[in-house]
């Protein structure tokens, strides 16, 4: 996949699909043009998306008074997991989530996906793994919540406003849309992160 400016079309970007030279299918054979409006809107919900994530990081991390209560923060010793994977009353994985709560392991890895997740989607770097990692996070908690039910586990109404469609898939979605798109070229660091060599050569660190 190549991104590049085509001096004989309307100005933008085109991500090339081709063939090698043995046939075998890289990708379809075809040029999707992203208008410079277009790439500016992918870039704007590439930034705030990522700045979801990163905020969450910063007031579990500090304790901003937001979602966080001063004084409660990881840094004061609070657990960024224990408050809501211990609350979880519904779904199949209740006990797991439970067993899971403020377990060093689990807030470390809570953590350090939000500020990954945070970080390179904000800078536009490192879109795919951010993607990969930013869904298997959004489907975990997705799970915890459990939208599909219409009673928690002590018989009170889940209050679920939609039994499959929330805000965690639109965030999943969105970071692997601008994966796809390679919205890092704009307004970020994309094009600079592509041609570092270990990138070039793992392309799946796009």
């Amino acid at each position: 996949m190549a991104v590049h400016e085509h001096p004989h079309r309307t100005p933008g970007f085109h991500l090339s699909f081709r063939r090698n030279r043995t046939g075998s299918a890289v990708a379809a054979a075809a040029d999707t043009v992203i208008h410079p409006a277009q790439a500016r809107v992918l870039a704007t919900l590439r930034v705030l998306t990522g700045f979801v994530f990163l905020w969450a990081f910063l007031d579990k991390t500090f304790g901003l008074g937001y979602a966080t209560a001063s004084g409660k923060g990881w840094i004061d010793g609070g657990s960024p997991t224990k408050g809501f994977l211990s609350h979880v009353a519904a779904g199949p994985l209740q006990s797991t989530f439970h067993a899971w709560a403020g377990a060093t392991w689990a807030d470390w890895l809570f953590m350090l996906g939000l500020l990954g997740i945070g970080v390179a989607a904000v800078t536009g770097v490192a879109l795919r793994p951010a993607a990969l990692a930013g869904t298997a996070l959004m489907a975990l908690m997705w799970t915890a919540e459990w939208p599909p039910a219409k009673h928690l586990a002590d018989g009170s109404p889940s209050m679920s406003t939609n039994p499959f469609a929330d805000y965690h898939l639109v965030y999943a979605l969105v970071l692997i849309a601008v994966a796809v798109a390679a919205a890092g070229t704009t307004w970020g660091l994309g094009r600079w992160w592509a041609g570092l060599p270990v990138v070039r050569d793992h392309a799946w660190l796009r």
